[in-house]
Order: C-alpha cells, then structure tokens, then sequence
C-alpha cells in the first residue's frame, strides 16, 4: 500500500452501469500490458460503510452523488396503494358518472325549457353574441358544461388533500404512543409508509419469519454429541434457567414510563448503567450492566458463559495433553485415539470454520478520518499526497478473557449464580482467575512450526478480553462455546487464523480458501493447511439436511465402515431429539485432501473465481465439488429463546381473525417445537405434516390431505376447488377448527408449481395455520404473492433479516424489526417495531382506528359534497336548468375550503370508536375491518340515498318557509347555506364517537367563522358582482325569526330518519363495536383483559357453567357448519381460550362480572360437544403424518338481550315517538335470536330475561 504512487496509475477501469443491486458487482481493471483482472462485489466498498480492522486502504471513485448504490436504493418503500383508498377511487368514477348523468339530465331540461319557451324569451335564455336566442341543441351544450362545472364539487377532490393531512396525523401519534416504545433496545415504532396506515385495520394474513421475529435471536449453546456420543450439559442448561429467573425478577421490578425519553438534548443521553441503577435502585445491578454494556452484539453473558460438560472437557485436556507429549514427533495426530481426533477436530471447526473478526476492547472502533485545513484547500494531487497521512488500526493485547469455567471447577455444578447479587462479580473473578491456563499476550507470534509451547503456570497474568464479532448470533455462540472448552480463537488475518489450546498453546492455521454460507448450499466451509500434520483440511459446517448427504459413503464389509454407520446413525438420533427440544442444529464435518487433489480443485477455482462472466455460478460448482466425501465429526444444539409475549401476542391475534404463517429456515422438527412453544400449534391439536420427494409424490398427498379434509367436514369443502376468499367470512372463522399444516421446504417447492398452486392454497386455507420449514427467501415471496393474489386477502409480512425482504416488499404491509441481523428489513418495510409483541397494539389498536376513522371519513366527506350539490340540483328546476346558483358564489368557493373543513379533520384524526383497552380485551373487534363494516359498496350508497333525501329536506323547507314572498334568490340562498352547515355538523356530531375540547372548538369555529364571513361580506361588498346585490343580507336575515326557525326545524327533520335508523339498529341489531362502546361507558376505566385473574373473578382456563334456567342467545347459523370441529369425549376447553379455536364473544361475559356490571349467575352457554369421527389415512409416497384432534365447538356471541344494560332503546325510550314500541321490540326479540355477524334474524325460541320498559331511565348512548 505504501508504495502506490496515483501519479502512475494508468490502468483503465471498465464496470457495469450504475444501478441499485447491492449484492453483485461485475467489473475489471485492464493493465498496460492487456491483462484483464476481474472486479467483484468483494473489492466494491459502498457508501456509507465503516472500515474496522484495516490499517490502509488503496481505492479509487467508481460510483459518486447520485448513482452510487446508498442512493439509488435510497427510494424508500415501493408506493403501496391500500384497500380503502382502491375502493374510494372506484366510488369516485361512480361519482363521475353521477355527475355526468345529472349534467346531462339538466342539459336535456334546459334544451326542452328554450324549446317550449323560445318566442317568449325566457329569463333562463342565454343570446347570442348578436342578441338572438340560443337554438334548444347549443342551449342544451352550454348548459352541461356549465353544470359541469358548477355540480363539479360531487368530485371530492379534497378529500385526497384532507386524506393525506389525516394520514401524517395518525402516524404523528402512532410514533409517540409510549406503549410502542421498547425500553430494553431503546426503539420505538417507526412509521416509514403514510399511504396506508388503514390497512393495519384490514389485515387477514399475516406471514411471519422465526428466527429473530419470534425469537430473540440470541444464540444459546446448550448440548452436542460428538462422534456418536451425547453431552448434555446439564450444568449450562441450570445456568440458563438462573438466567431467565433473574429475567424474569428483573422486569418486575421495572417501572412503567410515562413519556418517551428525550433524544439530542442536554440530558437526553443516558447510558446503559445508569439506566438500570435508576430502574433497579441496586448498586450492584448498575455494576453488572456496566460490566455488559462492554460487549459487543452476539456477546451478551447468557451467550458468552457456557458451562463446559464435564466429561467432554476432560476428553479436550486430554487431547492436549497427548498432542503435547508428541508435538516433535512427525504425525502427532496419529497418536489420538479416533474418539479423541473428532474431539480435537470438532473443537477446531467450531473455532475457525466461520468469519468471526477477533478484536480488543482498547481497539479504536471508530472510523478513520483525516481532517483538512479548510484555509488551504487541496487543489492538486500532489497537495494530497503531501497531507494523506492514513491512521493506522492496531490490535490490541491478544490474551483472552475468558468467561468458562476451569477443568478444576467444571465438575460443580451451579457455581455461576444469579447475577442479581452484589457479590456477582467477585465469583465471577473467582472463576475467570480459576480458569485454563493464560494464553499467549505477546500479540500474533507464531513459531517455525506454527504453533508454541504451552505457557508454564507459574501464576496468573492479567488477561485482557477479547470480542467475537460475528455475522451471524450462530457462528458467536459456537466460538463461545470452545472458547469455554479452553479452545479460544485470538486472532484472525486474511490469510491465516490463531487459536489458543489447552497444553499446546497458540496454533496459527494457514486460512486458504473460505467458502462462505449462502441459502442453497446451506453450509460454509473453510480450506486450511494445519499446523501440526501439514495437511490441507476441509470443515465444513452447516443444515443436517444437506451435510449428512454429503458423507463419505461407508461400507458395512469392514468394522471401521460399520462403526462410521452407528456413529451417523446416532448423530441423526441426537439431531432429532434436539430439534424435539426446540434448537437449532447444526452438523460439522472434515475432509483430508491430499496434495494432488487440492491442486486439481485449486486450478478450477481460481479459473472460477477470476471468470468475468457467470463468476457465482462457476464459484457455487466449485464449492460443490469440494464439499463431498466428508466425515462426520458432531452436531450442535444452539437454544433461541422465545421473546417475552410472543404467545400472548398470537393468540390475540388469532382471537381477532388473523391467520398466522410461519415461514422459517429451519429444520422441521425445531420449526413445530418452537410452534408449540409459541401457542402456534396445540399439542392436542391435529397436525397434517407434508414431506414429499417428488413433484408426483407432492401432488398425491395434497389429493390425500384434500380428501381427507373434505371428509371431516364435507359442508365446508363441497363443491367443485375453488381459491378465493369471501370478505364476510374472516379466516379464523372458516378455520377456527380445522387442522394444522406443516411443510418442508422441497416439498413447498413443488407445492408452489402452477398445477399445484391452486390444491396447497385450497388446503392451506382450510387449516388453523401453516408452518413452513426450509423455506427459502424467494419461497417466502412466493408464498406469500400467491396468498395475496389468489385470495384476494390483506397480508402483513414480518420479518428482521436480510432474507425477510423479498416477503416484507411483496406484501400489502411489511413490518420490520430492528433486529441483531442488520438493517435490512427496516429499510424495505412499511413500519418498524422493537419486538413481535408490538404488533398486537398496532393492528388491534390503531389499525383498527385508522381504519374507522379514514372509512367514516371517506363517507362523510362522499355525504357532504352528494348533499351540497344537491342543494343546486333541485333548484335547477326553478331556473329552466340553466346552470344557475341560489348560493353566493363567494360561500361556493370557502363553504367547503373554510367552513366545513376542520371538523372532519379533527374527527378524522382523533376519534376513537372503540377505548383501546377494550379493543385489546376484546380482540374480535378487529373483524369490522377484514369485513369492510364500516366502508364497503352497500353503505356507500347507502350515504349516498341520505344525502339526497337531506338536500331534499334542506332546500324544500326554506323553499316552503319564504314561498310566495318578495325574498329575492340570495337572500333566500342565505339560509339554505346556514342549513347545509348546521346538518353537516349534526350530522358529523352524529358520526363521532370520542369528543374531545378539540371537536367542539372546530365546530364552533366553523359556525362562527361562517356567521362572521356572512356579517362582514355583506357589509361591505354592495356591487362587487353585480347583478348580485349581498348587502345587509345576513344582518336582514338574523332580524328574521323565520330564519331561525327554519335553522333549527330543517337540520333537524333532515336528520331525523338517520338518527332514528341508528337508534333502532343499535337496540334490535348492535353490532360488537356497538356493545364494545356500551360495555366501555358503563365500566370506565375498570375493563380488564381477559386473561387477568382476581380473587372474585374467573380464573382462566376453567369451565364456566351456566345456573339452570338462564339461557342464552346462540348466534350461529344454519349456514357456518364449515366452522365446526370435531371433539373428541372428554376434551373440553374454555370457550374463550385460543386453544379452543372458536370465535370469542364480542363481551366477555368474565369480564362483565369481575366489574359487576352484570347480574349474578349470567354466563355464556357451555360448549356441546360431539364424538370425533375415525381418521383413516392411506400410505403415499412421502408420507403424510396425521393425528386426531381434541377441540371445543367455537363459542357464540351471547344475545344482547341477555345484558339488561345493553338492551334498551336508551335515550331514545324516552321521546314520545318511540314511547309505544316496548312491548313490540319485546315480542320481537323473544323469538328471533340475532346473527352476531350481520344482524340476521333466525328462527328461535329464547324468551326474553327483562322487559324493555322498566329500562326506560337509562341513559346509555346507543351509538
């Protein structure tokens, strides 16, 4: 690097166009002489990295400003159009046609008003430029455009602008909802898409990633077995248990914060340790943190202590031992016996089989930089040879701290104790000093041989600690692991690796060739020379599934053949256990290659590594050829714990009507064990498990699932096959009770062929989840783009890798978790959230409240301007059609610009239907948005008919009220604009659930606005256009008691029907939103979740009974028979538990009477149950596993009329109007027990608990 002059560089680079891939790069250098050297995505430093590690660098500009790659990936999320906005536009063109039709029909009235008054010279008529009449057919053109024109406000072109101020609205207070905020990463939620935060409230699939999205992805090394022989560690699985208890202990003592924490100002930065002495109030709590706050990522103290396994560390001493005494000797390996050569070659993988970067904690981690003097800038480069001085990075000290415990202390086990206590770190000290004995400190030096003495014990030398900086929490986790068998990597360059062994010291490995991990291989290997035998060796390390293919094939002739079979044989035994258990497994193996065979494979790769053309391909055969022919040495068990509320937060979702798929790279039998562990799958529950080894082995165990299927329930499956997905019957619905699917990744690959799409997406929709295992990112993508396209469902993906992306950026939504995996999935998602958990309270919360306010707004706003242009429609009438407006043209332009702008806006941004707490109690309220309740075509026309019918009472009311009068055509337009104020407000008032000092400031607001803009137009604007004559009109008006008459009868008779329509639907026909809101107003402030348990209340998980005599509404429909399940005897469940698969009511009736807001011995109907028919599956190529299940009958709604509270006309009782219709809505209700979903009425038998009319005196709002 010194010795680079620029001045002398002649070389000609030639690379590929700027463009956005940032995982390939094709280039090359060409010399003077015409020799090409390739360039690749290796020797390309994007903008934006951060050097480590590298003392100098030589570069030279290939992309700069806006076509380097940082930029051209910098476009954010793709624009994503949500559902609502999709349906809005269509109401639009409806809208426009609308519009068209009634320019139209007053174009054809008009042509007919100057055909039949033309030689009387009608008042309507427009002349000619020469004082003619206009002829009926350019009369009936000018008057359509000019309709156009003035009916133009029916297009609610607005409502896009009023939209858009909504939407940053609700992401404003999305981003600053403390519950959002993670307070152990220091993260909040973060908003990326405004466009389509509505469709939080719509999802109905959700697609979620294992491995750090449901996990923590802390890697734990918990067991492995060894040549055929198993450690269990049963001391490192006790650490891990005081672990979590400590944990656990720890959160409860955490307080609740109330604001998010300042960011940038002064005090605004805390550290890790003073945080946690704040929380703890301990101060060896604080001393602890501060201890870890040392560590980098993948190097917390669960990952970084492990608690060697007696039996194997006294197997690894022994090792050394031996090799020590034969180090002189020619082949010192030959000395072990073939049990302890895989020990010492497993520990030797699992040290520098991976790409883990060793350094210092007195390293400089930040990165260079060279400062100029801005007085004398640099102008030639020369001046920058002068002052380019490169920094250069040195390693620190290479001794290790190591945190493992000594061949002395290993055997007693519990000696690491929890780590809550102030003597924590002194044991700590006790145990690292006890230790193996001290590694070299004197930097990378290495003997002729390649490896030193062993260091005599003289006494214990200060040993500064290293950090493990990994790619991946896997690869740390295994380093950790030796490293606490005293086999401690210190040291890693390009070309060679150091590693620290007990009794032989420091061997330096020759590092000839690493080939990396990629998702089709699914290993890694590395090619080194070893030190003691000067033998070129292959380890590699990677999925079971593809490593056990690869070994050498042994013969059962021989004993040595027949020894290799058992050891494999019991390696597979272990790897299933683990996977049983829940951890991730690994398998690790070696090669010897001899010289002629490393020549012939090194010739071959370096032709395919310096190919210009198809370099990854001819790589990938490469690693292929090398990688075959292996002998087996051990397997890994590595634990990845489940985060906090994982559990929780799924069966919340699925109460709310979410399926749940699960998309992971991991082996199947851990996949289903962590599926277990996170409420995915029940352990009573019955599981389709589908391994197919071809594509016609694939296509007969879907027919045999298919069949099966439509055998247990022929209802739900009859008919011909066919993929779609209806609105009004969510997912959970029409699976609440049907099995569970698990899949491999190979027999995904071929589930996802065109002629077999259709059959996985048939039977995938017909059960409770789906897990896929091995799955691959682009058949995540694939999964999940067949989901959306087929179904026509709103899906959400989630994710936190790199290998999330393709799903996250296919899906409707895309959530990302700012995980220890990058970055990657934050960038190319919608929203950003610190764990899992928070994906309840976003979709359930304000999903939910997004998507209610922007539907009602969308109607309000469709209802305003249809009523508004009504207003000008009937008048037309009046004037020949002749396109002319009783309103001032000065109200047109500010009526909807200032006037009735605010108040939507604010209800838009703030109104809440439903409190939150009753939203996370009762879950099932989320249904409204995946059935399009609140917004859907039925209510728009529905909004639409109102608004008509409200422009035909607004403007005939003042039109009768002035009749026959000398009022000329503005004063008369006056009051009809102060009408269509008043109604809107009303009518807004009406809509809006939550008021707040806000609401009532803007609609204030607006009618003062309106009265003070009247008051002073008409003062002062006499003649401004003529013939127009405002003056004094307002100020006539307000002296009129017509005026105020007409003011207070006309919004009120215009609204009349809708209130009336509403007040009737709540009582006979309420909605779960409805009884959501009822049940909140009358137990403010005390509703409870379901799942918490107080000394009166019920406890979770017991049978509720029902007193005899008391009975209840049931709620299902003849026509739903595809939501039942089989039950087997004896299995029972609560009603409203996620294991029992049904639909929860929209009340929880525990709740009610934990509150007391119900009378005693009111109860929902217990669960009948019925006899589960045989199972009965035939063989098929590639087995399908299938077992009976044991669930309840999904739990009903109970009848609003069972709640005495919640069952009256409220306020409404009391008006005369309605004072006669008790003992009618009595006996209607008495024998038509309502549909939960729809308000259907269906025949029944019930009889009423309570007369309507002693209710009378409540006054609970219906609405």
């Amino acid at each position: 690097v010194s010795e680079f002059n620029p001045l002398t560089f002649t070389s000609i680079i030639e690379c590929e166009k700027p463009n956005n891939d940032l995982s390939r790069f094709r280039g090359c250098i060409i010399h003077d002489n015409g020799k090409k050297a390739g360039l690749y995505k290796e020797n390309l430093l994007l903008r934006g990295c951060t050097l480590r590690n590298t003392e100098a660098v030589v570069g030279i500009v290939i992309y700069a400003g806006h076509e380097t790659k940082a930029l051209l990936n910098n476009s954010g999320p793709r624009y994503k159009r949500s559902q609502l906005e999709r349906q809005m536009n269509c109401d639009v063109l409806w809208c426009v046609l609308l519009l068209i039709c009634m320019s139209l029909f007053s174009a054809i009235g008009h042509g007919l008003w100057v055909q039949r008054y033309q030689e009387k010279k009608s008042l309507f008529d427009v002349p000619e430029s020469d004082g003619t009449s206009l002829s009926p057919v350019p009369a009936a053109v000018y008057s359509f455009l000019t309709m156009i024109i003035v009916l133009q406000v029916l297009i609610p072109i607005s409502l896009y602008v009023s939209i858009e101020i909504v939407k940053v609205c609700q992401v404003y207070f999305i981003n600053q909802d403390i519950e959002l905020y993670d307070e152990e990463t220091d993260s909040q939620l973060q908003c990326r898409a405004l466009n389509i935060t509505e469709d939080l409230g719509q999802i109905q699939y959700i697609f979620s990633d294992k491995t750090g999205t449901l996990t923590e992805n802390k890697m734990v090394f918990r067991r492995c077995t060894v040549s055929g022989i198993e450690y269990s560690h049963d001391a490192n699985a006790q650490r891990l248990a005081r672990y979590q208890e400590a944990d656990s202990e720890e959160e409860e003592v955490v307080p609740r914060g109330g604001s998010l924490p300042l960011r940038g100002g002064a005090g605004g930065h805390q550290t890790q340790s003073s945080r946690a002495h704040w929380r703890t109030g301990s101060r060896a709590e604080a001393r602890r943190v501060s201890m870890l706050t040392e560590l980098t990522a993948f190097s917390s103290p669960m990952e970084k202590d492990v608690t060697p396994d007696p039996k194997l560390l006294e197997k690894v001493h022994e090792c050394g031992r031996c090799l020590a005494s034969a180090r002189h000797q020619e082949h010192p390996l030959d000395h072990l016996s073939p049990e302890l050569s895989d020990v010492f070659d497993f520990f030797i993988a699992l040290t520098i089989c991976n790409t883990v970067v060793v350094t210092s904690p007195d390293q400089p981690r930040q990165k260079v930089r060279v400062r100029f003097e801005l007085k004398s800038p640099v102008k030639t480069i020369e001046d920058f040879l002068r002052r380019f001085t490169p920094s250069r990075l040195t390693l620190g000290g290479s001794s290790v701290g190591s945190a493992s415990v000594a061949a002395k202390s290993a055997p007693k086990a519990g000696l690491l104790s929890t780590l809550a206590n102030d003597d924590t770190l002194l044991r700590l000290e006790e145990r690292l000093g006890a230790g193996a004995p001290h590694l070299a400190s004197n930097g990378y030096s290495s003997a002729a041989d390649g490896w030193t003495a062993e260091h005599s014990a003289t006494g214990p030398e200060p040993r500064p600690e290293l950090r493990y900086e990994a790619e991946s929490p896997d690869e740390a986790a295994l380093v950790h692991a030796a490293r606490a068998y005293s086999c401690a990597l210190v040291g890693r360059l390009h070309d060679q690796v150091s590693v620290e062994l007990p009794h032989l010291g420091r061997l330096t490995f020759e590092l000839l060739h690493t080939l990396g991990f990629d998702s089709i291989r699914k290993r890694m290997s590395v090619v080194i020379r070893h030190p003691l035998t000067d033998e070129i060796n292959v380890y590699t390390k990677g999925a079971d599934s593809v490593v056990m293919d690869l070994l050498l094939p042994c013969s059962t002739d021989d004993a040595r053949g027949r020894h290799q079979m058992k050891i494999r044989s019991e390696t597979q035994n272990y790897l299933n256990l683990y996977a049983v258990e829940g951890l991730r497994t690994l398998c690790i193996a070696k090669r010897v290659l001899s010289k002629e065979e490393y020549a012939c494979w090194l010739q071959s790769h370096l032709e395919a590594e310096s190919a210009l053309d198809n370099r990854e391909e001819l790589l990938f055969q490469s690693a292929i050829r090398l990688e075959t022919n292996l002998h087996l040495l051990g397997a890994t068990g590595i634990e990845d714990r489940l985060q906090d509320g994982v559990p929780e937060t799924i069966a919340k979702l699925r109460q709310a009507g979410l399926q749940i798929w699960v998309l992971t790279g991991d082996k199947q039998e851990t996949a289903i064990n962590i599926a277990h562990a996170c409420k995915l799958l029940d352990h009573d529950e019955e599981v389709i498990t589908l391994n197919a080894e071809s594509q016609e082995a694939c296509e007969a165990l879907l027919d045999q699932c298919l069949r099966y299927v439509q055998s247990c329930s022929p209802q739900r499956t009859a008919g011909s096959l066919s993929v779609g997905f209806a609105p009004l019957c969510p997912p959970s619905e029409a699976t609440a009770s049907g099995p569970s699917l698990v899949i491999d990744g190979r027999s995904l690959a071929y589930a996802l062929q065109k002629n077999l799409e259709d059959k996985f997406l048939f039977l995938a929709k017909q059960c409770r989840s789906v897990l896929c295992c091995r799955s691959t990112p682009l058949q995540k993508s694939m999964v999940v783009k067949l989901v959306r396209s087929k179904l026509k469902a709103m899906t959400l993906a989630i994710g936190d890798g790199a290998n999330d992306v393709s799903m996250i950026q296919v899906a409707d939504v895309g959530v990302g978790i700012s995980g220890q995996e990058g970055m990657q999935a934050v960038m190319a998602s919608d929203f950003a959230v610190p764990k899992f958990r928070y994906l309840e309270r976003l979709l359930i919360v304000h999903g939910h409240w997004c998507y209610s306010r922007l539907a009602n707004m969308v109607l309000y706003f469709f209802y305003k301007n249809t009523m508004f242009v009504g207003l000008l429609f009937w008048f037309q009438f009046y004037c020949g059609f002749s396109a002319s407006a009783m309103i001032d043209q000065w109200y047109l332009i500010f009526f909807n610009l200032l006037f009735s702008s605010l108040p939507q806006l604010v209800t838009g941004v703030l109104d809440k239907d439903v409190p939150a707490d009753v939203l996370l109690a009762q879950p099932q309220l989320y249904r409204s948005g995946q059935n399009m309740e609140e917004y859907r075509p039925r209510t728009f026309w529905l909004n639409m008919a109102d608004a008509a019918f409200q422009s035909l009472v607004c403007f005939f009311i003042p039109y009768l009220a002035y009749y026959d009068s000398d009022t000329d055509i503005f004063t008369w337009g006056t009051p009809i604009t102060a009408i269509a104020l008043f109604t809107f407000l009303l009518h807004l008032g009406i809509e809006t659930k939550t008021w707040t000092w806000l609401n009532w400031t803007a609609c204030g607001f607006s009618v003062v606005l309106f009265f003070t803009v009247a008051l002073i137009y008409n003062a002062s604007c006499a003649t401004c256009y003529p013939p127009s004559n405002p003056y004094w009109t307002m100020q006539a008006l307000m002296g009129d008691p017509v005026f105020y008459c007409i003011c207070l009868l006309a919004p009120v008779a215009a609204l009349l029907p809708r209130l009336f329509f509403k007040a009737l639907q709540g009582t006979l026909f309420p909605t779960p939103l409805q009884l959501g809101r009822q049940l909140a107003k009358q137990s403010p402030g005390k509703f409870r979740a379901p799942g918490e348990t107080s000394a009166q209340g019920h406890i979770p998980g017991e049978a509720r009974t029902e007193p005899p005599g008391q009975r209840s509404f049931s709620a299902t429909r003849s026509v739903s028979q595809d939501c039942s399940s089989r039950v087997s005897p004896g299995a029972r469940q609560p009603a409203c538990s996620p294991e029992a698969g049904g639909e929860p009511s929209a009340v929880d009736v525990g709740v009610l009477q934990r509150e007391g807001t119900l009378p005693d011995g009111l109860g929902s109907q217990p669960s009948r149950s019925s006899s589960p028919g045989p199972v009965a599956v035939e063989g098929c190529p590639g087995g399908s596993r299938m077992k009976p299940v044991s669930a309840s009958r999904p739990a009903h709604l109970p009848s609003v009329f069972s709640m005495p509270g919640l069952s009256s006309l409220n306020w409404m009782s009391s008006l005369s109007l309605v004072s006669g219709l008790g003992s009618v809505l009595q006996f209607s209700r008495s024998g038509l027990p309502m549909d939960k979903r729809d308000g259907d009425f269906l025949p029944g038998s019930a009889p009423p608990d309570r007369d309507l009319c002693g209710l009378s005196g409540q006054t609970t709002d219906c609405f």
